[in-house]
C-alpha cells in the first residue's frame, strides 16, 4: 500500500481509548463565517510534516469520537506531502467536504511538474479540490493551475505590491478562490479585501484551537482478522460475523462511513449495510492504516464485550418473533449503541448524532420508544436481574420467558465465542 518506508510511533495500549492533539485554525469568508478548518498535527509525538504524518492526521479525524465535532459541516484543509497524493488513505476521506493543499516543488519544480501532473489529475477527477500556495502561479506551474480550486497567498512572505500584483494576476488566469493566510493586521485585511479576495486566514482573525481527539480502536487481533479476511475475499457475511463481535470495531466502522461521506440520508441501517456501503478496498485501506500505524490495543475491555452481548441478544429476541431481518438489524444496533457510552465517556445523543443513525434507532436508543426500545428496555433489565420489569416488558412485546432465557444463553456464549 506504501510507496516509502514508514516508521511510525508505536501507540500500542492497553487501553482502547486514546488521544490526540489536532489544532485547527478557521477559514472564514468576508462576513466572517467560517467556511472551512486547516488541520494541524499538534501531538507530542509528532515532529515532522510528512506522507506518515498526513496519514496518521486523516486517520485521527476520520476516527475522532468525541462531541467537539472536527468534520462538522465545513471544509477541511489538510497538508499533504506528494507521496501522501498518492496513497490509499485517500478513498477513506470524503472528497465533498476535504481540501488537499498541495505543496510546491522546489528547486526541482521544472523536471517534477510534468510527472505529478497525472496525480494531481487524478485526484481532481476524483472530486477533490485542490488548494496551492502563491508559487503556482508561477510559469513553472502553469499545467498545474488549471486544477486550481484555491490558492493561498502567504503575507507574510508576500510584500503588499507583489500580494496586488498576484490577485490580479490570479483574477486573471484562474477561476481559484483566494485564501489570504497569515493575515495579522486590520491593514492587510483591507488591502486584500479591495482586491477581491473573499477568504481568509490567520491570527487576526481566529487562533488556532487544539481539539484532542480522542481514538477508540478495535484490539490488533480483530484487525489481523479482519485484514485476512480481505485478503481472502471473504464474503460481506463472514466480514459482518467478525464486526459484530467486537464493539469497538462495529463503531468505528460506522464511524468511517460517516466521516467518508457514505452515509445515505436515511442513516446506516444495519452492519452489514455498512460493509457493503465501504467495499473491500476502503476496509482494507484503514484496517492497513491501523496496522501499520500499531494504533490498535492488546486486550478487548469487558464494556465492549458487554455491548456486543447486549446488542445480540436483542436481536435473538427479534428473530425469535420472526420479524424482518431488517427489524433484528437494527436490534443489534440498538443494543451496541446504548453501551457506548460506557466506552466513549459521552452522552447518548451525541453517539447517535456521530454514527447518524436513523429514527428508529435514535428514539430506541434515547427515548426507549417503538418495538426496539421495549427490547431495550427488556435488555436493561434483564442485565441487572430486574424480574419483574423483565417479565413485564417481555409480556409487553409478546415474548414468552423460556425465549428470553435461551436469548440470554444463546448471546453470552456468542460473545464468548470469537
Amino acid at each position: 500500500m506504501y510507496t516509502a518506508p514508514i516508521s511510525p510511533p508505536n501507540v500500542t495500549k492497553s487501553s482502547q481509548s486514546l488521544g490526540a492533539l489536532i489544532a485547527r485554525q478557521a477559514i472564514v469568508n468576508a462576513e466572517g463565517r467560517v467556511i472551512g478548518y486547516e488541520l494541524f498535527n499538534r501531538s507530542r509525538n509528532h515532529s515532522a510534516h510528512t506522507a506518515a504524518s498526513d496519514m496518521m492526521l486523516a486517520l485521527t479525524a476520520l476516527s475522532h469520537a468525541g462531541v467537539d465535532e472536527l468534520l462538522g459541516d465545513t471544509l477541511i484543509f489538510v497538508n499533504c506531502t506528494h507521496e501522501s497524493l498518492v496513497e490509499g488513505h485517500l478513498s477513506l476521506l470524503d472528497p465533498n467536504k476535504v481540501i488537499l493543499e498541495v505543496p510546491p516543488l522546489g528547486h526541482t519544480a521544472a523536471e517534477e511538474v510534468k510527472t505529478r501532473l497525472p496525480t494531481l489529475q487524478t485526484l481532481h477527477e476524483r472530486g477533490f479540490r485542490l488548494a496551492f500556495s502563491q508559487t503556482v502561479l508561477e510559469s513553472a506551474y502553469a499545467a498545474w493551475l488549471p486544477l486550481a480550486d484555491f490558492i493561498k497567498l502567504d503575507l507574510s512572505v508576500l510584500p503588499a505590491d507583489q500580494v496586488t500584483v498576484l490577485a490580479k494576476y490570479a483574477a486573471r488566469q484562474t477561476k481559484a478562490q483566494l485564501i489570504a493566510e497569515k493575515v495579522e493586521t486590520a491593514v492587510q485585511l483591507e488591502l486584500l479585501s479591495n482586491l477581491g479576495v473573499k477568504l481568509f486566514q490567520g491570527y487576526w482573525l481566529s487562533r488556532p484551537q487544539l481539539v484532542e481527539a480522542k481514538l477508540l480502536f478495535p484490539t490488533a487481533s480483530s484487525v489481523a482478522r479482519l485484514l485476512q479476511l480481505l485478503r481472502n475475499q471473504a464474503s460481506h457475511s463472514e466480514i459482518e460475523a467478525l464486526v459484530k463481535h467486537d464493539a469497538v470495531l462495529s463503531f468505528n466502522l460506522l464511524r468511517l462511513a460517516v466521516t467518508s461521506g457514505l452515509s445515505p440520508r436515511d442513516g446506516l441501517q444495519s452492519m452489514e449495510h455498512v460493509i457493503s456501503l465501504l467495499g473491500h478496498h476502503r476496509l482494507t485501506c484503514w484496517a492497513t492504516l491501523l496496522q501499520n500505524f500499531r494504533v490498535t490495543t492488546d486486550e478487548p475491555l469487558a464494556t465492549a464485550r458487554n455491548a456486543v452481548e447486549h446488542g445480540r441478544f436483542m436481536e435473538l429476541l427479534a428473530k425469535a418473533q420472526q420479524l424482518p431481518p431488517s427489524v433484528s438489524d437494527q436490534a443489534f444496533l440498538v443494543g451496541v449503541i446504548a453501551q457506548l457510552d460506557n466506552l466513549l465517556d459521552i452522552p447518548s445523543a451525541a453517539i447517535v448524532d456521530l454514527l447518524q443513525m436513523p429514527q428508529s434507532v435514535r428514539d430506541a436508543v434515547l427515548h426507549q420508544s417503538g418495538y426496539l426500545g421495549g427490547l431495550l428496555t427488556l435488555a436493561q433489565a434483564s442485565e441487572i436481574g430486574a424480574v419483574d420489569e423483565l417479565l413485564q416488558s417481555a409480556s409487553k412485546l409478546g415474548l414468552a420467558q423460556k425465549q428470553v432465557i435461551e436469548a440470554r444463553t444463546a448471546s453470552q456464549d456468542w460473545a464468548e465465542d470469537l
